[in-house]
């Protein structure tokens, strides 16, 4: 049936209206692409900040603090000035290697697009219970956080009175804050790690502002209820993060959150055979964000998970530059090289660099990264094969809050067209799981 519907042609197709895919289709336009089509299966543009109602967007690009919805207002504003074609309530069903994009909407039926580029940028989802294994019977009351955000502020419903929360990411200490300010109890934090795994500002502007306690090398190993959730077994866990027998305890409550990681949204990557980074779980990119597959690029929270939305704009800005070049016609020449994860590092982002050209105005390219555990007055070195070309001493690093390093254009202009590794020098720098 797919092949009966004659495709449409469009320079430049983005997937998602969230942040990333509204600064990307801003960058696109302004960069001179023509023919412009966002899709997006929510009802509204926005993506995840229409739920977030709490302040500390914005810092960043805008200078400001805004709450969720002003920093997605200020997006939507500016893609309606540029006039671009948003439609809201469509899915997209399947993305090919030749950029061949399938969708389906209640107003248009079966739609099918040629696109000269596409930029993937469909955001990430929460892990579930069933990826955590945790015994017990499924009973109501347990809820993922983003889940009990969009109940709360979106839809006006309370999921709860006594609370515990598993896992300490960034949305689960904003809803243990945005809980307690709706009348429940939070009772902890829980998190398996000997570390948070949110931004530092988060602890202390929602856990210990509100005296909420926060259990680290903790898990959940039970959970009480038939039909509604009544308690859970909390208990210590060792090293290897398996529960330490005699620890446990039994904390009586109504609802349980689970905070415990995000995933970006790759299942069209793949349908497009776009390869993946198994660290990052989202594409493999070049610094120009365009992935393995010529055409196709990938930015914010599909490509790799982000703390804060102001970096996913700049990134999303970069990649609809580059998607309205590649749509024009205009190709990269001249060699890559990889960019690898050494000793402490995870996911450094972009996995590969174009070595600049001579006709070439090279900029500073942006590595990000996330520390494989905490280290204090650590050393971020770069090796050029074996050869070390820069340093950099950084006094905190921690696996909540993204990395970046900065490679100049002198620097990138003398690299040997080696692979370079981002390395963290444990030996100046002290891991807290060890310490």
């Amino acid at each position: 049936m797919c092949d009966a519907v004659s495709p449409q042609k469009v320079d430049v197709l983005i997937i998602g209206a969230g942040p990333a895919g509204l600064a990307a289709a801003i960058a696109a336009k302004e960069a001179g692409a023509e023919s412009l089509l966002v899709l997006e299966r929510e009802d509204e543009m926005g993506g995840i900040l229409r739920q977030c109602i709490h302040n500390g967007f914005g810092l960043h690009r805008f200078k400001v603090e805004l709450t969720g919805p002003e920093y997605a207002q200020r997006d939507v504003l500016r893609v309606h000035e540029l006039g671009i074609d948003v439609r809201c309530g469509v899915t997209v069903l399947d993305v090919t290697s030749d950029r061949l994009v399938t969708a389906i909407s209640k107003q248009a039926g079966l739609t099918r697009y040629q696109a000269g580029a596409v930029i993937l940028a469909m955001g990430c989802r929460e892990r579930p219970r069933g990826a955590l294994a945790i015994p017990g019977t499924r009973c109501a009351g347990i809820f993922s956080a983003g889940t009990a955000q969009k109940f709360i502020n979106l839809e006006g419903y309370m999921p709860g009175k006594k609370v515990v929360i598993l896992g300490s990411g960034d949305i689960g200490l904003i809803m243990a804050r945005r809980m307690t300010l709706q009348g429940a109890t939070v009772l902890a934090c829980v998190e398996i790690m000997p570390y948070s795994s949110g931004l530092n500002r988060n602890i202390v502007q929602c856990l210990h502002d509100y005296d909420i306690p926060l259990l680290l090398s903790h898990t959940v190993v039970d959970i009480h209820g038939r039909e509604r959730l009544t308690g859970v077994t909390i208990a210590q866990v060792d090293h290897q993060r398996q529960p330490i027998t005699g620890t446990e305890t039994y904390v009586e409550c109504d609802t349980l959150l689970l905070s415990v990681g995000l995933i970006p949204e790759n299942e069209l990557s793949k349908k497009a055979d776009v390869p993946m980074n198994q660290a990052t779980q989202g594409a493999v990119v070049d610094d120009s964000l365009q992935t393995d597959v010529p055409g196709i690029f990938a930015c914010g929270n599909v490509l790799h998970v982000h703390d804060l939305v102001d970096f996913v704009s700049a990134e999303s800005f970069k990649a609809g530059k580059a998607a309205a070049a590649y749509a024009r016609g205009e190709r990269r020449k001249g060699k890559m090289i990889r960019v690898l994860d050494g000793e402490g590092v995870r996911g450094a982002t972009p996995q590969r660099i174009g070595l600049p050209q001579t006709d070439d105005e090279p900029e500073p390219i942006q590595v990000l990264f996330r520390p494989a555990c905490v280290y204090e007055n650590a050393v971020v070195r770069v090796l050029d094969g074996q050869k070390e070309i820069h340093r950099v001493k950084r006094r905190i690093l921690a696996p909540g809050e993204m990395a970046d390093l900065t490679l100049s254009p002198k620097l990138l202009g003398a690299l040997s067209g080696q692979d370079i590794t981002i390395h963290i020098d444990a030996s100046e720098g002290v891991c807290a799981w060890n310490s």
